[in-house]
């Protein structure tokens, strides 16, 4: 019977262990590195040629910057009420008038023969008017006189009939000539009463015609001084006190009925013109305030009118200093002003910059704590003005983002700020 061999186990050496260890210690590096390796594609860049900017909260106000031209605060334009020939220039342009001034005289033969016509038109039918009254005048005075007459005749019969009435009572006179005078008597009455209720309706016509006849004579008299003031017309006056502004006006010049050949300015005020995208039509009304820097203040504004018309993409605003407008403006210059577009508010704010142009305002690169790297983010931007976004989320106060351009980043998500 043969014996068992005995088998003996094999010790590790502490050079296998060793082995052992640096293998296991280097698949669970490998494990670890795979685990937590950054496999975003990264682009290193210059920082000092990046914009960086801090999200900060602050008063939001919504603005828009427009351009306005100024002008004065109310014009009257002069226009030729009367076609004629300059017959002289008696003002240029530029020069201060006062109302009532002469600034050109014109002259108009075919209508001045005109003016001649019509006046002697108007004058016969204003004699005409006064011969008709006359006639009704005389005509009641003739009535009148008529009534005298009968009343008189009347007064003359009825003492005769008294006085015979009482002698035929007493048996002192005849029949005959008491019943004469009593006829007499009862004639002229009955006489006197028709000519008295026939006065009495002639005098109410003849006032009604004559009261007719004066009106019609004032309405000519009122047409005589229009036709009079027509050659009036040719005398161009200034409407208003203020600074002048014509065209160019040389004597012998034909000037058209209704041509407009200058204007006045008052000049005690300013108000600006102002040209708005007609995207912002809807959100202007007056009320809305503005403001613009010049001579080193800032002037506060108001808008007072808003012509709708849209011309070329814009439609234009009267705008009128709330305070007395500085001195030195001029008539024609370009203002650059801040337009407010509704009430201010707290909100998360961001400097604009050329970022949006190819994030969208989507996404952007927040920087890190030390700021040696930026890391691409999402965030939501809402309201904007020409030097704020807001911030809807994806930010917080006091992270610093890069605002300036992204062009050059490519689709890299993280970059090394060297």
């Amino acid at each position: 019977m043969g014996m068992d061999k005995k088998i003996e186990k094999k010790k590790l050496t502490p050079k296998k262990i060793a082995l052992i260890v640096i293998v296991l210690a280097f698949v669970g590096f490998t494990i670890y590195s795979f685990a937590y390796m950054d496999f975003r594609s990264t682009l290193n860049v210059e920082k000092e040629k990046l914009t960086i900017s801090t999200v900060a909260e602050n008063s939001f106000q919504e603005f828009i910057q427009v351009s306005g031209t100024v002008q004065p605060i109310r014009t009257i334009f002069l226009d030729a009420l009367e076609g004629g020939v300059i017959k002289s220039v008696n003002l240029e342009s530029g020069t201060t008038v006062e109302r009532g001034d002469t600034i050109a005289v014109l002259t108009n033969s075919s209508l001045q023969l005109s003016v001649l016509q019509q006046e002697a038109s108007l004058y016969d039918q204003i004699n005409n008017v006064r011969n008709s009254r006359l006639n009704l005048e005389q005509n009641n005075l003739r009535l009148k006189e008529q009534l005298i007459s009968v009343e008189n005749q009347l007064n003359l019969a009825k003492p005769e009939y008294e006085r015979q009435k009482s002698l035929y009572e007493k048996n002192l006179t005849s029949e005959q000539e008491f019943q004469q005078a009593k006829e007499n008597y009862e004639y002229q009455k009955k006489r006197y009463e028709i000519s008295s209720e026939s006065f009495k309706r002639d005098s109410v016509q003849t006032t009604s015609q004559l009261r007719q006849l004066d009106e019609s004579e004032k309405r000519m008299f009122r047409s005589l001084d229009g036709v009079q003031a027509i050659l009036e017309n040719l005398i161009v006056t200034a409407p208003i006190n203020g600074q002048l502004t014509t065209v160019e006006l040389q004597q012998g010049q034909s000037i058209n009925r209704g041509e407009r050949i200058g204007q006045v300015d008052i000049l005690d005020n300013y108000k600006i013109r102002v040209g708005v995208d007609e995207f912002h039509l809807s959100r202007i009304t007056t009320g809305l305030e503005g403001s613009f820097n010049f001579a080193g203040q800032t002037h506060e504004l108001v808008i007072t009118k808003v012509y709708p018309v849209i011309n070329n993409g814009q439609f234009q605003v009267d705008m009128e200093f709330v305070n007395e407008a500085p001195s030195g403006l001029r008539r024609g210059q370009t203002a650059r002003i801040r337009l407010e577009l509704g009430e201010s508010s707290n909100a998360l704010l961001l400097p604009r910059g050329g970022f949006y142009q190819t994030s969208g305002g989507n996404w952007g690169f927040k920087l890190n704590e030390d700021g040696t790297q930026a890391v691409k983010q999402n965030i939501r931007l809402g309201r904007l003005n020409p030097e704020y976004y807001e911030v809807l989320s994806g930010l917080e106060a006091g992270d610093k983002v890069i605002t300036s351009s992204y062009d050059t980043f490519g689709d890299n998500e993280v970059l090394e700020l060297n």
